[in-house]
């Protein structure tokens, strides 16, 4: 065996401990933390709000080509490009878990503001070891590779999932909390020992290979250039928060002046606020770019050309309907995710039958509905697949409004972890496979994070304001709510499969 393949055996066996570094923090900011600030008394509106925390993975895209092109001081040279990026992601991510188990949310408000920004920084953190996992995994083996290197990320990556929600649950109840008698030193037990599992993905980076095309002399840029790409990139966010935040101020005082309330209008408000703070970020980066930094090429290179292939192969028309598919095709799944466990635990059933049913068998279900969608999507094709699981993800959520009904009834709640997750795994092996098909090799990183952050951007900012809708209308009228909002995505996937050539079943 020459020492290049040696490498890319050694590499690929690695990239399932990367995804299991991967798929353990995403569930310490949404289930996880639900259950912990519902045990701590936090109520369900503040709590379903915490969502938005995970919005990193809706803007990764913004950042994902500064990553591709900017270099990490010294650890470049100890590491190369692409493992520097990604140790300092996970070290990241170790920290704000250990800031967040360092945090009782029962304490005051100002813990509770605290856990928030703990949570922030392990999204962005997290995100972004997505993004170079990514990254690594594509140019760490030749085309004919990424298939069996998908599948042992999607692997470990399901296992860090079981790890973060099931075992996280399992630690907590064994240090003595429950909902009837919280307990902060066991809640932050179980966020100490999901930290100190992150060990294994710092050590599979430590382990792998720089992936040799990756420290060549391919990027030219001048330290001074690399500057100005952080200067447009800070400006842009610096006008989104500022922006996001002072619209939220002027829609409250138009809706107190108005005397208007009620959910569609806070969802309507939180859509503007995006919409708008989108737009001011955009306009600043721009306007720094050739004003300030004189980056115009830079900035084009590293943000519009991937955008502007996409609509070029496209047309605006089938491009703009993509988009929409794609930022709406799992907002069933997300917007009622956020509130599952809530559900089950105010139901009645303890946080060990959540862990079981929910958190091991239910991802079990879930990666046996991606095999099968993946079989089908040999046979009838990647938009068929696409639509049943478009179909299936809002029939599904029916499910809960009749758990509701039943009440805590174990065999009941098997029946619906078991139809939910199958639909869920079946759908997303239909949707990886359809953002695979759109991406352009030329500009796979940047244009897959696109994807992605799209797919969640709206999902995540509506399913902030789950916990108030239940509080409003209850869980039975909430989970119809979810189901019809996948009518739309049903709609757009048929509009699709007529508009956009449907890539061949392999």
């Amino acid at each position: 065996m020459t020492r290049a393949n040696y490498i890319m055996y050694k590499n690929a066996g690695l990239i399932f401990l990367l995804g299991f570094s991967a798929g353990l923090p995403i569930l310490l900011i949404f289930s996880s933390l639900s259950l912990w600030l519902n045990e701590a008394g936090v109520n369900k509106s503040a709590v379903t709000m915490f969502s938005w925390a995970a919005l990193g993975y809706s803007f990764k895209f913004v950042w994902a080509p500064l990553i591709d092109q900017l270099p990490v001081p010294i650890l470049r040279r100890l590491l190369g490009r692409r493992r520097s990026w990604l140790l300092l992601a996970q070290l990241l991510t170790i920290g704000a878990i250990l800031l967040m188990a360092s945090i009782d949310p029962s304490a005051d408000s100002g813990a509770l503001v605290l856990m928030a920004w703990a949570a922030v920084m392990l999204g962005f953190a997290s995100a972004t070891q997505d993004i170079c996992i990514d990254t690594f995994r594509i140019e760490c083996a030749p085309p004919e590779w990424q298939g069996i290197l998908s599948s042992l990320y999607v692997a470990g990556y399901r296992i860090g999932l079981i790890v973060a929600g099931a075992g996280a649950l399992y630690l907590a109840a064994y240090y003595g909390s429950s909902i009837d008698n919280y307990h902060y030193q066991a809640w932050s037990n179980a966020y100490r020992m999901m930290a100190g599992l992150m060990g294994i993905g710092v050590l599979a980076t430590l382990l792998a290979s720089e992936p040799a095309s990756t420290d060549t002399s391919q990027h030219t840029r001048t330290r001074m250039d690399n500057l100005k790409l952080i200067g447009v990139f800070l400006i842009s966010i610096i006008g989104f928060v500022l922006c996001y935040r002072f619209m939220g101020g002027v829609i409250a005082s138009v809706q107190t002046y108005l005397a208007i309330d009620g959910y569609i209008v806070a969802v309507l408000g939180t859509a503007l606020r995006l919409i708008l703070a989108l737009i001011i970020a955009l306009g600043l980066g721009f306007f720094g770019a050739r004003y300030i930094f004189n980056a115009e090429r830079s900035v084009a290179d590293l943000w519009v050309t991937p955008v502007r292939d996409l609509f070029g192969r496209y047309g605006m028309g089938a491009a703009w309907l993509l988009l929409c598919l794609i930022g709406l095709y799992r907002i069933s799944d997300i917007v009622l995710g956020v509130m599952s466990n809530l559900f089950y635990q105010d139901l009645g059933f303890t946080k060990e039958q959540i862990a079981t049913a929910v958190k091991t068998y239910g991802v079990a279900i879930s990666i046996a509905g991606g095999f099968f969608g993946g079989i089908l999507i040999t046979r009838i094709g990647v938009m068929a697949v696409l639509f049943w699981g478009a179909v299936l993800s809002a029939l599904t959520n029916l499910l809960f409004v009749m758990l509701a009904q039943i009440g805590a009834e174990l065999n009941m709640m098997y029946l619906v972890v078991s139809a939910d997750n199958l639909a869920a795994g079946f759908a997303t092996a239909g949707f990886i496979a359809f953002l695979s098909s759109l991406t352009n090799t030329s500009f796979t990183a940047v244009q897959f994070a696109i994807f992605t952050s799209i797919m969640t951007l709206f999902p995540k900012a509506l399913g902030g304001y789950g916990g108030s809708i239940v509080e409003g209308v209850g869980y039975s009228w909430f989970f119809t709510i979810t189901a019809l909002l996948g009518v739309p995505v049903i709609y757009l996937t048929i509009r699709a499969t007529r508009h956009i050539p449907a890539p061949a079943p392999k």
